[in-house]
């Protein structure tokens, strides 16, 4: 009974922050429902509705924590097409048609739930994602921007629409109409609120999002020049149309079109839109909990369907997770779903409570407010973000905005996924890489049995087609672990990939783990950024030095060496005739070292190695990390290991297994052998054997003038790098 009067009573502890947590996205939600349901061209309280519905139902059977849902900006173009669509003309028949397909959508979505398809948003490339959502954005300025301006009666498409941007200009300047102009400049100081209200640092005035600022203030001028006796210089054309009475008049959904293509498509249109942004707002947020929770997306998935079918029924518009209130949810130290809820009930307080007040807001003034938002969306900075990371994922970018643009989403996002798999097969010159292994088993996960490290290779690629198999292997995997993450055999990373891992890693490390990239040092990249694609190159006669972008293994290696006072060595060398006189590589070709980090006296120097096992047994490429150290005496040729991994190798070069007298359990741990066994034997000090049996186990060889040292047939993590080095110090010395 204990743990449950302890969760009890720390719910009942953190109510009060979700509460006001709760409050506060109220404000944001208010403004933004009544918006974003005007600019899919259906009536404003609709928007309202689904923050109301998804607050309550999601916040009792959804499995995220800390998410706020309603409205999203994605769904704008989506609801707007399927309502021009459906209704061929008749707006309001059309939101009735699309409250149907909203319902239907919702039933899809908890069907996904139980398939457990909440990997969904994996399988589409980070870039197209980013010109869609870039799409979305200029979707919503492109009529926004006209009714803020005072023009509602604008219509027609996305481009044709920000063409006119100019000539809105033009004809604002030559008007008379007062309330043009009077909605004008509501719409551009609403803007300017929106704009400049982060730059206002006063602590009391942050308490109001901006969004709530510019309904307060609008609604607030109707009565001050109501109170001076000045008519209110806007119509009701110019405001937000609330029904008499919210609670009787509620829309119902039309189903007669429901086995029509065009209903199809809808429903898909509005599955999936609506599914890709819950679940990127999902995974977002998650990064934002301060509890560093995750959550479960297919629970989502299903009590978002629950939320959208119960809000067509009511006449409001689908459900998704945004997440923008509830990055503003977590900021105000909403700890647990309840914040959701009590933000539903708020919503439905202002709208039973100020019904007449919400009629007196002016469309120009929410049009600012999601001009604003649209741009934030399409903003250019997102180019250029997406331009440092690569050239082809500029293209991926524009192709994915261009055709979202001129054709739909659902157009717009294929052709993003098409030109991205395109371009993954030129930049590899292979088809068959992706055809021939996009079926086969590609991750090997193992929980090592020395410090316990899962270890985890990947082969073949892993691009936004197989991520998904990555994942599953992640999130089985305790966050507190230490994870060596190993690419060295897979040809090919893709953006997509790169970006999702950094999101694991940021977990792992709040949690008290660690995921280390490994393997990605010999992968070429037109960029220095982390995100860019890793692309294996092939070995050519000639060793090209590293262009400079070297990867975050890499930078660290560095590091350790710069701390060493050492020089790190990323280019590839082929002379390693000091490597070949061990009998670990006698029958070994290796084929180059890379990565050395080498002291300034030349004595020591750590490296990793690629080698095969040679032209009679199958020529599996290896690599891995040795620790290379000359000795200051001649010292008696010895290998030490496990007892049994290499007893026979080393049989085969004439060594001889060894004991230490007085040492049984150092015996029968380790293999010792050699060509002199009695100076082998005095070599063995008590002082030594206690420092090798105190310490992980390392295989240990000395040719006579030096000390070969190797951990694992893998390469090794910059911390096991570290421990390797700080090892064969205190070994050197103890010889010595």
């Amino acid at each position: 009974m204990t743990p449950k009067t302890n969760k009890t009573k720390t719910f009942v502890s953190a109510l009060p922050k979700n509460i006001f947590s709760g409050f506060v996205v109220s404000l944001i939600a208010l403004p933004l429902g009544l918006g974003l349901a005007l600019a899919s061209e259906a009536p404003p309280i609709s928007g309202v509705i689904a923050a109301i519905v998804g607050g309550f139902i999601v916040s009792i059977l959804g499995g995220s924590n800390v998410t706020i849902t309603g409205p999203g900006n994605g769904m704008v173009i989506v609801l707007l097409s399927a309502i021009y669509t459906l209704g061929e003309g008749n707006l309001y028949q059309g939101y009735l048609f699309t409250l149907a397909a909203i319902i239907v959508s919702g039933f899809v979505m908890i069907l996904l739930g139980f398939l457990k398809m909440g990997r969904l948003a994996d399988f589409f490339p980070a870039s197209a994602i980013e010109g869609m959502l870039a799409a979305i954005g200029i979707g919503i300025l492109s009529k926004q921007f006209h009714i803020m301006l005072g023009n509602n009666n604008v219509s027609g498409n996305i481009v044709p629409l920000v063409l006119k941007f100019p000539f809105a200009i033009q004809n604002l300047w030559l008007t008379t109409n007062s309330s043009i102009l009077a909605a004008a400049a509501i719409g551009v100081i609403s803007l300017l609120i929106m704009v400049f209200y982060a730059k206002i640092r006063n602590k009391y005035f942050q308490l109001i999002p901006a969004p709530m600022w510019i309904i307060v203030l609008v609604v607030s001028l109707s009565y001050v020049l109501a109170g001076i006796g000045v008519n209110y210089p806007l119509t009701e054309d110019f405001l937000v149309k609330i029904p008499a009475d919210v609670t009787s008049n509620l829309a119902f959904p039309d189903f007669s079109k429901v086995y029509q293509p065009n209903f199809i498509i809808a429903v898909f249109s509005i599955t999936l839109i609506a599914s890709i942004e819950s679940l990127l707002s999902i995974k977002a947020v998650d990064k934002l909990d301060t509890l560093n929770r995750r959550s479960n997306v297919n629970r989502d998935l299903k009590a978002l369907g629950v939320a959208s079918i119960a809000s067509g029924f009511l006449g409001g518009i689908n459900v998704v997770t945004v997440i923008a209130r509830s990055s503003v949810n977590v900021n105000n130290g909403a700890t647990n779903r309840s914040a959701n809820f009590f933000q539903a009930f708020f919503l439905t307080a202002f709208v039973l409570l100020f019904q007449e007040q919400l009629r007196k807001i002016p469309l120009a003034a929410l049009a600012a407010i999601l001009v604003y938002t649209g741009y934030k969306l399409a903003t250019p900075k997102t180019l250029q973000k997406i331009a440092k990371i690569g050239k082809e994922q500029i293209i991926i970018f524009l192709v994915t905005l261009l055709t979202t643009l001129f054709t739909n989403l659902i157009t717009g996002i294929s052709a993003g996924i098409l030109i991205t798999f395109i371009i993954h097969i030129i930049l590899n010159k292979s088809f068959t890489l992706f055809f021939s292994n996009l079926l086969k088993p590609n991750i090997l996960m193992y929980k090592e049995p020395d410090g316990g490290n899962f270890y985890i290779s990947v082969k073949y690629f892993c691009s936004f087609l197989n991520f998904y198999k990555l994942k599953n292997k992640l999130d089985a995997i305790p966050e507190d672990n230490i994870v060596v993450l190993d690419f060295s055999m897979c040809n090919f990373v893709d953006h997509t990939v790169m970006e999702g891992l950094e999101g694991y890693v940021d977990t792992f490390s709040k949690k008290g783990g660690s995921i280390e990239l490994i393997g990605l040092d010999k992968h070429g990249t037109d960029s220095a950024h982390p995100f860019a694609i890793r692309k294996i190159l092939p070995f050519a006669t000639k060793l090209t030095p590293v262009e400079g972008n070297l990867t975050k293994r890499q930078l660290l290696l560095k590091n350790t060496a710069s701390n060493f006072k050492w020089d790190y060595i990323p280019e590839k060398n082929k002379n390693a005739d000091f490597l070949t006189n061990f009998v670990f590589f006698k029958s070994r070709e290796i084929r180059y070292f890379y990565n050395q980090l080498k002291a300034k006296n030349n004595k020591v120097a750590l490296m990793d190695v690629e080698f095969t096992e040679g032209a009679f047994i199958a020529r599996e490429v290896i690599k891995t990390t040795v620790l290379h150290i000359k000795l200051d005496r001649e010292v008696p040729v010895f290998t030490l290991d496990k007892e049994g991994l290499i007893k026979y190798l080393y049989s085969l070069a004439g060594f001889k297994e060894l004991n230490i007298e007085n040492h049984p359990d150092f015996n029968r741990r380790f293999y010792l052998s050699g060509e002199k066994p009695k100076q082998i034997q005095q070599l063995f000090t008590d002082e030594l054997i206690l420092f090798l049996e105190s310490n992980p186990y390392y295989h240990i060889e000395c040719n006579g003038s030096a000390l070969l040292i190797i951990k694992k047939e893998r390469l090794l993590s910059v911390q096991e790098v570290k421990a390797m080095l700080y090892f064969g110090k205190q070994l050197h010395q103890i010889l010595q």
